[in-house]
C-alpha cells in the first residue's frame, strides 16, 4: 500500500509515496479537489457532457455542471519532506465504476467527498471502501448556499462505521483541501497500524 522511491536520500532512508483516491457522487467537487491541492499540472480526463449521457447521469442539483469526469483525475501534493501523495479521482458517474477497481489497488485510504444537498450520491462510495476495508474520510464540501450540519449528523445520517472521521471543507481551497488529506494520513496510519497488530497478535 506504501510505495518507496529507489532514490534513496543521503541517510538511506527513501521519501515515501501514497496513493489516496478522491471519491463520491457527480458533480461533488472530486476535480476541483484534486486541482486546488496538486502542485503539478493535473491531468483531467474530462469530457462535454452529451445528450446521450444525459439520458443515464443524474444532473439534478448541478444543472450547471458542463463537464464530466470519464476516467480520472490525477495530481500530487508533498505534505512534508520526503511524504508525497498520488490523488486519483474517481468518476463519479454508474456506468464508469468499473474502474474503481484498477484505481483502489495500492491505495492507502480515500476521501469521499460529500454534498449535503446530495448525500445520498454518496452511498456507494461508502459502501465500495467500507466492504474492501479501505480507510476512509468523509469530507463535506461546502458550497454556498447549502444548509450547514454538523459532522455527527452527517455521521447518523450515512450510518458509518464508529470512528470514521467526518470533516468540513472547501474543495476550492487549498489549504483547506491539505487538511482534509492529512486527518486521512493520520487516520489511515491508525486503521493499518491497529490491522498489522491484530495479525501478529
Amino acid at each position: 500500500m506504501i510505495s518507496e522511491y529507489s532514490d534513496a536520500t543521503a541517510d538511506d532512508t527513501a521519501p515515501l509515496a501514497l496513493k489516496i483516491l478522491v471519491a463520491g457522487g457527480f458533480g461533488v467537487g472530486k476535480t476541483t479537489l484534486v486541482g486546488a491541492v496538486s502542485e503539478i499540472r493535473p491531468l483531467r480526463t474530462e469530457e462535454l457532457l452529451s445528450q446521450a449521457g444525459q439520458l443515464v447521469d443524474d444532473t439534478d442539483g448541478v444543472d450547471q455542471k458542463v463537464t464530466t469526469t470519464v476516467a480520472m483525475d490525477f495530481g500530487r501534493i508533498t505534505i512534508r519532506a520526503g511524504l508525497s501523495l498520488y490523488l486519483f479521482g474517481t468518476p463519479g458517474q454508474d456506468r464508469f465504476w468499473f474502474l474503481w477497481d484498477e484505481l483502489s489497488q495500492g491505495a492507502l485510504g480515500a476521501v469521499v467527498l460529500a454534498d449535503t444537498r446530495r448525500l445520498e450520491d454518496c452511498f456507494p462510495a461508502v459502501d465500495y471502501f467500507e466492504h474492501r476495508r479501505i480507510p476512509f474520510v468523509v469530507a463535506v464540501n461546502c458550497f454556498a448556499g447549502a444548509r450547514t450540519y454538523g459532522s455527527q449528523e452527517v455521521c447518523r445520517a450515512l450510518d458509518l462505521d464508529r470512528g470514521t472521521p467526518v470533516v468540513l471543507c472547501d474543495a476550492r481551497d487549498r489549504d483547506s483541501g491539505k487538511e482534509v488529506l492529512i486527518r486521512l494520513v493520520e487516520y489511515a496510519g491508525r486503521v493499518h497500524t491497529a490491522r498489522l497488530l491484530d495479525s501478529v497478535g
